[in-house]
């Protein structure tokens, strides 16, 4: 019984897609200024979020190390000349205190934990922010409370999403995924060592956030 529901589930999900992480992208916005310099998506997919991103910042950059998401990118966005992407792997990326945001959206779990918070620490400026949507694996009795209550939702999302117009928005993404190795308990264990400060919060859909802003560079008269 419990095998027909949960497969009456997964093909009212396939017939009704929508972006999760998408869903969160007004959301990361309100975490960050109105206006920026240089911002960083990572793991960027098609750009929606940078697309949105180079609404407010001079420069807004995007990488992800899929080749034909990133050629759908530079397509969609052509006309926004501050938009960049590049095929790029996070852990190569050059750069030191350059960013005013550096942003990830299901991604870091693609990535080893403290490798990619270390990374993304050494990209931001001071002063800057991280914000991160990430996928974390469940683990407690609150963890699969949530999950019960997100079912039901993900399916009312997707029936709000199926319009025509709703669909036409959508953009196809051919990254590979993978399934989230860290509890929440251990991202925040992670975090606390790389990003002191850093505010995590579970969110709703299998996902989790992180903000971290980084401490202004002190005065010269007193380094």
């Amino acid at each position: 019984m419990l095998a027909a529901v949960v497969a009456a589930i997964d093909r009212f999900s396939a017939a009704h897609p929508w972006s999760h992480n998408d869903f969160y992208h007004r959301w990361l916005l309100r975490q960050l200024p109105g206006r920026l310099r240089q911002t960083i998506d990572l793991g960027c997919g098609t750009g929606n979020l940078v697309l949105a991103m180079s609404q407010r910042a001079d420069v807004a950059e995007g990488i992800d190390a899929d080749q034909a998401v990133i050629a759908a990118a530079r397509a969609r966005t052509a006309a926004r000349r501050n938009a960049v992407f590049e095929v790029r792997d996070l852990m190569d990326l050059p750069g030191e205190g350059q960013y005013d945001a550096v942003t990830a959206v299901a991604v870091v779990h693609h990535v080893p934990l403290s490798e990619a918070l270390t990374k993304m620490r050494s990209l931001v400026a001071p002063g800057g922010r991280i914000v991160i949507i990430g996928c974390y694996r469940a683990a407690t009795a609150t963890d699969y409370l949530v999950e019960l209550v997100a079912g039901p939702a993900n399916m009312i999302m997707g029936l709000l999403n199926s319009s025509a117009r709703a669909r036409e928005a959508r953009v196809a993404m051919s990254a590979p995924t993978a399934a989230p190795q860290h509890t929440l308990a251990e991202i925040r264990q992670a975090a606390a060592a790389v990003l002191p400060g850093a505010r995590i919060r579970r969110r709703l859909f299998w996902r989790y956030s992180l903000t971290f802003t980084a401490p202004e560079s002190l005065p010269h008269s007193i380094r």
